[in-house]
C-alpha cells in the first residue's frame, strides 16, 4: 500500500497489516478509495469477494471512511411509519404487503384515523411521518395531496416524508399530469422530502425479472432528478439479497453517485435486504433462482461497499434496525454506517414479508445501542439536520419510551389491521370516516 498521506493515521498500521494478507486487487482497491479517489462499479465488485481478513480490512476502511465524514455521531429519527392501504395494482414478486382489491384482507385507513396517527405520533415526539402505500385502483389524483393539505392543516411542523418515485408516478398518471407538475403540487401541499424507495435494483434486465410492470430504472431518475430541481430531497436505496450479483449493485451505486453529483439531493443511502420468508416469488418457487436473502457476511460487505463508493457524495449510510434486527445493525455502525433510521412505531412492509421486526424500537434503546459502541447520539430531522446531541449522561425518558413500555398493543400490528372490519377496502369513495380515539 502507497502511504499518501491522506490516509486517517490510526488506522494506517492495522490496514497494512491486514492487506500484507489479502490479494494484491483487494488491496489496491481499498488504497484508492482511502486515497479519497472513486471507486469503480468493477472496483466495487471485486470487494464483494472479500472474506475473512480482507473482509475485516473492508469493514475497517469503510469505518476509517465513516469517521472522516461525519464523525462519530450516530443519529436517529423519532417518526412514524403510515402505510394507508395495501391494495395495489402491482404484483411484484418480492411484496408480501399487498392484496388484490377483491381479497379480504384489503384495506385502506380513512383520513381520520390517518389523522389520528399522525397526530398521536406528534405528542409521542415525533418530528416525521413516512407515508407510503400500495397503488389501489382507480385512485383519485388528488389522493395524496390531499393527505398532505389535510396532515399539514392538523400539524403544521411535521415533517411529511412522503411517496415513493411509484406512487408519484402513479399520482400523476392518475391526474393525466406531468411528473413535474405533481411534484409541485405534492411540494405546495406539504411534502418535505421523498423515500427513494422503489429502486429494488436500478437495471431493466432485474426488475422485469422480479417485478415486471413496475417503474422502469428510466422512470424511477426522472422521479428523483425532477424533486431535487425543484428542491425536494430524497433518500436513495437498494434492495439486495434475490438474483442480482454483485456488479448489478455496484452498477447501482455508480449510478446513485452520479446522480448525487449532478444534483446533490439525496440525504442517504439505505440498503434493504430482500425479506423472503412470504416474498411471493421464493415462496411459491415462482422465479429461478432467487437467494433467500443475502447472508450476514454479505450485509456487511453490501453496507460497507455503500460507504467506500459513496464517500464524499453522500455523506450518511443507514442500516436498517428493521430489516437486520437491532444487534446486526450495531455491526454495520462499525463497517461505515452513522444512522439507525427512525423509532418507526408501526411498519407493515417488511412485517409482512415475514420480518421479525418492524414495530418499534425506542429512543432511550436506540441510544443504548450507540453508546454500546462508544459512538455518541443525536436525534435528527429527516434531512439530517440535528435536533439534540446526547452528551454522556444525558438520556432522559421521552414519552415514546413511556408509550413503548405500554406493549405493541398500544400502537396495533399490521395484523390488527388485517383483522379490524373498519378498514376493509371497499373502494376509495366508499371508506367511512372513523371517530378518532386517543
Amino acid at each position: 500500500m502507497v502511504n499518501n498521506g491522506s490516509r486517517p493515521g490510526g488506522l494506517q498500521a492495522t490496514l497494512e497489516g491486514l492487506l500484507s494478507s489479502v490479494d494484491v486487487a483487494t488491496a489496491r482497491v481499498l488504497d484508492k478509495a482511502l486515497a479519497e479517489r472513486e471507486v469503480s462499479a468493477e472496483e466495487g465488485a471485486l470487494l464483494f469477494q472479500a472474506q475473512g481478513p480482507a473482509l475485516t480490512a473492508v469493514m475497517l476502511a469503510a469505518d476509517a471512511l465513516r469517521r472522516q465524514a461525519v464523525g462519530d455521531v450516530v443519529t436517529y429519527v423519532v417518526n412514524r411509519n403510515i402505510n394507508f392501504t395495501n391494495v395495489c395494482i402491482k404484483r411484484c414478486g418480492f411484496c408480501a404487503f399487498s392484496r388484490d382489491h377483491r381479497e379480504e384482507e384489503g384495506y385502506f385507513l380513512p383520513m381520520e384515523e390517518v389523522l389520528r396517527r399522525a397526530r398521536e405520533a406528534w405528542e409521542l415526539g415525533a418530528s416525521e411521518v413516512c407515508i407510503q402505500a400500495g397503488l389501489p385502483p382507480k385512485m383519485e389524483g388528488s389522493l395524496y395531496i390531499d393527505l398532505c393539505r389535510a396532515i399539514k392543516q392538523e400539524l403544521p411542523d411535521i415533517h411529511i416524508h412522503g411517496f415513493s418515485p411509484e406512487e408519484v408516478l402513479y399520482g400523476a398518471v392518475r391526474s393525466r399530469c406531468t411528473v413535474e407538475d405533481y411534484l409541485r403540487e405534492l411540494r405546495e401541499a406539504g411534502v418535505g422530502s421523498l423515500p427513494g424507495t422503489s429502486a429494488e435494483v436500478l437495471d431493466d434486465r432485474i426488475r422485469e425479472r422480479i417485478s415486471p410492470g413496475r417503474i422502469s430504472t428510466q422512470q424511477w431518475v426522472e422521479v428523483i432528478t425532477t424533486a431535487h430541481r425543484l428542491g425536494i430531497p430524497t433518500t436513495s436505496t437498494i434492495m439486495f439479497g434475490h438474483v442480482e450479483e454483485p456488479l448489478d449493485r455496484t452498477r447501482h451505486l455508480a449510478l446513485i453517485r452520479d446522480i448525487q453529483k449532478a444534483t446533490g439531493g439525496f440525504t442517504e443511502f439505505v440498503p434493504l435486504s430482500f425479506v423472503y420468508w412470504e416474498a411471493p416469488m421464493y415462496r411459491k418457487c415462482l422465479i429461478q433462482g432467487v437467494q433467500p436473502g443475502p447472508t450476514g457476511a454479505d450485509v456487511i460487505r453490501m453496507h460497507a461497499i455503500a460507504r467506500i463508493m459513496l464517500h464524499g457524495h453522500v455523506p450518511n449510510i443507514q442500516c436498517s434496525w428493521v430489516k437486520e434486527g437491532p444487534r446486526m445493525a450495531q455491526v454495520l455502525l462499525a463497517a461505515g454506517c452513522n444512522d439507525l433510521g427512525g423509532t418507526l412505531i408501526n411498519e407493515s412492509i417488511s412485517t409482512a414479508a415475514g420480518a421479525s421486526y418492524g414495530q418499534l424500537v425506542p429512543p432511550r434503546e436506540l441510544r443504548r445501542l450507540i453508546r454500546d459502541l462508544g459512538r455518541t447520539p443525536a436525534e435528527r430531522g429527516t434531512t439530517y439536520q440535528t435536533r439534540r446531541l446526547f452528551a454522556d449522561g444525558d438520556d432522559p425518558v421521552e414519552p415514546l419510551d413511556l408509550a413503548a413500555q405500554e406493549g405493541a398493543g398500544r400502537f396495533g400490528s399490521y395484523q390488527d389491521i388485517l383483522r379490524d372490519t373498519r378498514f376493509r377496502y371497499t373502494g376509495q369513495q366508499t371508506v367511512v370516516p372513523v371517530v378518532a380515539t386517543k
